[in-house]
Parts: structure tokens; sequence; C-alpha cells
């Protein structure tokens, strides 16, 4: 064997006895312990704890107290402003960098006192301050008074903060008489022997939704007796409750949220824990066109389209504007495109589409043409909307007619066109109809929404617009 040799081999013989010797340790790696460490502020700020204000509140409101305290030696002074000024509100939240296993515990609890009687706006807890928090619970209209006082705020369902990063948060306005200052102490998680007897609400409430989306529940509560006062009111996240589908066909639990997964109607109850909550969700939800619209046969010379895969279309500026209150997004149906419309939770809904730049001479068309599919709605209206001879909105010259689609079972007959829930509805209205519109050269908009066919008042325009789905939308001749 060469030299070269022997030094290659003395070094490889080193090198696995080092190995060797790194994995003779038997032990097993284990999991970081997880953090249950109750305390927020008590003389300071607790490990990992910082203070975020909250967006447009008085950002130097937070100052450290070396005279006032309820124990230790020092308090958190938060200065409230007064109307007008800067900073309209006191607020924010004390979050933690790593999460704490919270799941122990079923209190939060604070020492609070004010220059003056103030009723605190909000006081909390599992708001991170991120926006996507998922177990907020607060108690609301807090008597603060001028002497130390103990505040306990329920959680909801400790078992759900076991990974919890938003510790206390807050929100104080001034009121009538000004602004105040607040101080905090000795705030901590604990067990607390007065917090007994969990009665959660879901409040009576109906919603429509397509398939595929959450339900989103809104109002959730609970109720607690602390200490020898019962009923004490605490706001919380629908991530507390259990949910529960009278038709899992229809709306089914998956990893915690109440999914929409096939057309139908279902009831929603709910548990905190296991105690079954008051009230109950009821959804209808909708499905999806399985056919695409009719194709249309006219020539291209007699059309001028704005949505069409059969023509050449017209610009469009948006087919949703920031002033109306629905989103729109690009769908294929059977392989057919269309545009489909979901509305938000406001009940003035409506939607629009602008086409001003350049606007549309109409005045050789003799028919406006629309495709719609909704699954549910009784009533379907659109407007037409010409600018006039300015060709801006608002200019004098404006003129405007709408077109009220009803469907068969509810329709007075004509002017009103007959309305196919769940099934492609062709709308060809001539424009001799539409009386409204004194002149037909600078059109610019069509603005339309679809009432659920449950509404008492069918042409009324406020109420909630299921989804709309359009396709074919042309004038022609």
């Amino acid at each position: 064997m060469t030299p070269k040799s022997l030094v290659r081999c003395a070094m490889t013989v080193a090198t696995l006895a080092f190995l060797t010797g790194c994995s003779a340790h038997k032990g097993v790696l284990q999991p970081i312990p997880p953090n249950t460490d109750p305390l927020v502020y008590t003389d300071a700020f607790g490990k990992n704890v910082d203070w975020q204000p909250f967006l447009n509140s008085k950002y130097d409101a937070l100052a450290i107290d070396n005279v006032e305290k309820h124990s230790g030696t020092k308090s958190i002074r938060i200065t409230v402003p007064g109307p007008g000024d800067t900073g309209g509100y006191a607020g924010g939240a004390f979050v933690t960098s790593r999460a704490r296993d919270l799941s122990g515990y079923n209190a939060l609890t604070f020492w609070c006192k004010a220059s003056r009687p103030v009723t605190m706006s909000v006081a909390g807890l599992g708001n991170d301050n991120t926006g996507t928090s998922l177990y907020d619970a607060s108690r609301s209209n807090l008597t603060i008074t001028a002497t130390w006082t103990k505040y306990t705020i329920p959680v909801p369902l400790p078992a759900k903060l076991s990974h919890e990063r938003g510790m206390f948060y807050f929100a104080q306005a001034p009121d009538n008489l000004g602004g105040c200052t607040l101080w905090f102490d000795d705030i901590q998680f604990e067990v607390s022997p007065d917090v007994a007897n969990p009665r959660a609400i879901l409040p009576d409430q109906s919603t429509v939704l397509d398939v595929g989306f959450p339900l989103v529940l809104t109002g959730t509560q609970a109720l607690f007796d602390i200490g020898a006062v019962p009923n004490q009111l605490v706001n919380m996240s629908p991530n507390y409750l259990t949910l529960v589908s009278s038709d899992t066909t229809v709306a089914r639990n998956i990893n915690g949220r109440m999914e929409v997964v096939g057309a139908g109607n279902a009831t929603i109850t709910a548990k905190l824990g296991e105690v079954a909550a008051t009230g109950r969700a009821t959804l209808r939800a909708i499905g999806a066109p399985q056919a695409a619209a009719p194709t249309p046969s006219l020539p291209s010379a007699d059309v001028i389209s704005l949505y069409s895969d059969a023509y050449t279309n017209h610009p469009v500026d948006t087919w949703s504007p920031d002033w109306d209150l629905s989103s729109v997004s690009d769908v294929q149906i059977a392989g057919n495109n269309a545009k489909k419309y979901v509305s938000g939770l406001s009940n003035d809904n409506f939607a629009a589409v602008e086409f001003k730049s350049p606007t549309i001479d109409a005045t050789t068309m003799t028919h406006f043409h629309m495709d719609v599919w909704v699954a549910t709605a009784g009533v379907f209206r659109f407007k037409l909307v010409d600018f006039g001879a300015d060709g801006v909105f608002g200019g004098g010259d404006d003129s405007e007619h709408e077109v009220i689609a009803v469907r068969a079972a509810n329709n007075p007959g004509p002017p009103f066109p007959v309305l196919n829930p769940g099934q492609w509805t062709s709308l060809d209205v001539p424009f001799s109809s539409m009386t409204g519109l004194q002149s037909r050269a600078h059109l610019a908009q069509i603005i339309f929404k679809g009432i659920d066919g449950t509404d008492a008042n069918p042409f009324n325009w406020a109420t909630p617009l299921p989804p709309v789905y359009l396709d074919n939308v042309y004038l022609h001749r």
C-alpha cells in the first residue's frame, strides 16, 4: 500500500470513528414543550409579549406608570384621546411571538381603574392583530371606576386555545366628557372558580350560498355566570362552536368549517363543547348551471355584442365597477364562457356593467338580448342606461329603462318577461318597449339584480342577490 493510500485509509477510519461516536447517543429528540405561561403583564410584559396599537388608534397611548399599580411596582397607563384628538380612540392587542397553549385556563382576568367612571368599549382575548384570528372572545360595555377592580373574560371553550398568539386586547373610544386615563395591571389567564354555566347563542339566521362556499355565521355569543352575577354576555367567534348539518349532502363540517357541498336545503345547529346552542341557521345552497347557454345564430352584421363567444365583443370598461356591491368571475359551463355574479352581504345589492369608453350607438338596433341563469330567484331586474349626448353620467340628459322578468308562477303578464329559474332564460326585449330610454345613441351601463323568490315584495331592489350567470349579452336588429 502506498503512503497516499495509507493516509486515505487513516482518514476514512477516523471519519467512521467520528460518525460512530456521534451516533452512539441513544436518546430521542423531543419536541419543544408547549408554552403554558399565563402572564400577559405583571410589572412587565410577559415573555415574548408585544403591544400592537390598532389601526387609526392613538399610537402613543400606552406608557408604563411607576406610581399607580394594583400590585408590585408598575402598571400600564393608557391615554384615551378626547373627541377630535389625534387618534380617534385608544386600543390595541397584546400579542406573543411564540404561540401559547392556554387550553388549561378558563378565563382571562385583569385589574383596571380609570381617572373617572367610564364604560369600556370592548376587552377580550384571541385577537392577534393579523385580521385572521380564529378565537376572538370579548365583553363590551364594562363599567370602569376610579377604584382598582378585577374583570373576568371567560374563555368560551378552553380546548380551542392550544396555539394562541392573541393574549389580550381592548379598545376605548372617548365619550361625551372627552378623554380619560386607564390603568391596567395583573393581566393573566387563570383557572377561575367564578366562571360557570356556559350557554351558547346562535342567533336565528338564513343565508343563500353557492356550492363550494363556507358558511359564515354571525352574532354568535355565550352566557356565563361570573361569581354571583349570572348571564354575563360574551361575544365570541363562531369557530368556538361545533356545527352540525341536518343534511350532509348539502353542507358538512370539514376541518372545523361548515362547507356547502351540494345544492339543497339544510338546517345548521351548534354546540359549545357538549352544550347545545340555542338558535339555528337555515341554509339554501345553490348549484351551478350544467348546460351552456344557447348559441346565438344572428348574423354578425346585425349584432353589437358585449359578451358572447359567437361574436367579436365591444370594449367593456368593467364588468363590476367599484361602486356596485357584487363580485364577478369568469367561469366555464360545458366548455362555454360565462360571467358569474355573487353579491356581498348588504341588503342593497346589485351588479353593474360599464361600457362608456366608448359608449354604444344602438339607434339602428331593435332589441336588447341577454341569457340569464338563476337557481332560485323569482325576479330578475335590469336597467339599460344612456348617458345622453354629453356622454357622461349625471350630465342632465341621462335616461334609463328597467325591465323586470318574473317567474311563471308569479308573472302578472306583459310587460314582464317570464323568468325560468334553474335554466337559461333568453331575455330578448324590443327597444320599442323601453319607453324610459329617451335615446339609445350613448348606451353606457347595465345595472341588474336577481331577487330571491321568497321575498314578499318581489319588485323591491333591497333584497339579497343570489348568484347570477350571464352569457350572450348583445344588441341586435
